[in-house]
């Protein structure tokens, strides 16, 4: 009994984006086109492969163990596309990444869009394990991550190190002083990224091994929320050098106790990185740290 290419794919899709509607989306079809696949696949074998209710899909063991093979399955397929096309010198394609900070790598992703016009690039945001999330269910061709993972599954560049840095807003007390020190921050507000974040496991690991206290003035999601936080005073962010940026509302502070320092590496799956798109940008990469 064969197995349809197309309900596979619908049941991939569904699996990823853990929805029929973002899954419609992304293959371009209707949300009653890609339930009916999905239920062509489930009866064709007598098995159920999502749980469903009004609000949301989940997978079954059976569903779970299914999507690691498509996971592969459309890895393949992609390599496949990608060595028939080599010689459109990546006139066409797609390139996704999944970073923690932007700023690392958008010189590098302007050359790759202006030298490959014909590929789509698209950024997606997050912490750290947010990143290395989407790179493992392959939802992203490369991550930049905040800190050195070992995995030999993975291929890995490191780009840069930087300080970890204070800010406060322009009207806060320490606006003038040139730099702190960790005991400063012992019992002052503190506004901390969500759990995950490096900066803020860097943090509190800082604070723990100088023996002081962290006191959260409140947790936010992403380094602008951050930010304006800080700038309506609410208090002290900590952020990686590299990464402060020119804005007149807050001022940085060197913490000049603080001796870890916060890295950033672009890493991709070692069972992608031969694929054209990936190996081209990795290169560049490699080229603009020479």
């Amino acid at each position: 009994m064969s197995v349809s290419h197309a309900q596979l794919k619908a049941f991939h899709a569904v699996a990823v984006h853990g929805s029929f509607t973002k899954a419609a989306e992304r293959l371009f079809l209707t949300q009653p086109a890609i339930s009916d696949q999905v239920r062509k696949l489930e009866e064709r074998f007598g098995v159920l492969l999502f749980h469903r209710n009004k609000r949301s899909v989940r997978l079954t063991d059976l569903g779970e163990r299914l999507l690691s093979i498509t996971q592969r399955l459309f890895v393949i397929e992609a390599e496949a596309q990608e060595l028939l096309h080599a010689s459109q010198a990546l006139q066409t394609g797609s390139l996704i990444l999944a970073v923690d900070a932007p700023v690392h790598v958008l010189p590098q992703i302007a050359r790759f869009c202006e030298r490959y016009p014909g590929i789509s690039v698209k950024i997606e945001t997050g912490n750290t394990d947010e990143s290395l999330f989407r790179l493992f269910n392959y939802q992203a061709d490369l991550a930049l991550l905040g800190r050195d993972v070992n995995d030999d599954r993975l291929l890995s560049l490191p780009l840069r190190n930087d300080p970890m840095v204070a800010f406060v807003s322009r009207h806060h007390p320490w606006a003038d002083r040139e730099s702190i020190c960790l005991a400063d921050l012992d019992d002052t507000p503190l506004v901390l990224r969500e759990i995950g974040s490096v900066t803020r496991q860097t943090l509190e690991e800082e604070m723990a091994r100088a023996g002081l206290r962290i006191r959260p003035a409140i947790e936010v999601e992403g380094r602008e929320a951050a930010r304006e936080a800080v700038v309506v005073g609410i208090g002290v962010g900590v952020v990686s050098a590299a990464e402060f940026g020119a804005d007149s509302r807050v001022c940085a502070l060197p913490i000049t106790d603080c001796t870890r320092r916060l890295t950033e590496t672009l890493v991709c799956l070692r069972e992608q990185s031969s694929r054209r798109v990936v190996a081209t940008f990795l290169e560049m990469v490699r080229e603009s740290l020479a």
